[in-house]
């Protein structure tokens, strides 16, 4: 698999997540739906959403490259290990997030050169850039499976 292959596993991913956003952003009450839980003390949908865009942010911006985050206060809202609050970002407020962290994350990976793929940015990391867009397809897979199920229940309770 080459760079542009493990692209295009985000990529799709990306649309999934997005659709998932489209199909609440038409609803007349989707600030409501982002905010509903499954059971107390469970993620909403806007935390799984912004969750993914926090998770592009740290990695791109603090893991891969060295730096900072883009958003601190994102990051410790919505990475991981982080607890849920009852702050529900608005659909713009998600989309806008997702689409500059992935932006970021894209532009970065366009960059590293082929011969890197199987090697890792720095020794402190734990994978190389292969197993870590791997990863990341997965890790989004997972948690906009789990904003869709919440979707899904969020309607099934209200018929």
């Amino acid at each position: 698999m080459t760079m542009a292959d493990l692209i295009e596993q985000l990529d799709y991913a990306r649309t999934r997540t997005l659709g998932t956003l489209e199909a609440i952003a038409k609803e007349a009450d989707a600030s409501k739906i982002l905010g509903w839980r499954a059971a107390p003390g469970r993620a909403h949908i806007g935390w799984q959403l912004m969750h993914l865009a926090a998770t592009d942010d740290r990695h791109v911006h603090v893991r891969m490259t060295g730096g900072q985050p883009s958003d601190p206060e994102l990051i410790r809202r919505f990475a991981g290990g982080s607890t849920p609050d009852d702050d529900i970002p608005t659909v713009d407020q998600i989309r806008s997030y997702l689409a500059a962290q992935r932006n970021d994350m894209l532009t970065h990976l366009r960059g590293v050169p082929p011969e890197m793929l199987d090697k890792k940015p720095d020794d402190a990391q734990p994978w190389t850039y292969r197993e870590w867009l791997k990863l990341l397809a997965w890790h989004e897979a997972h948690h906009q499976g789990q904003a869709h199920a919440t979707l899904n229940l969020y309607k099934q309770s209200k018929s």
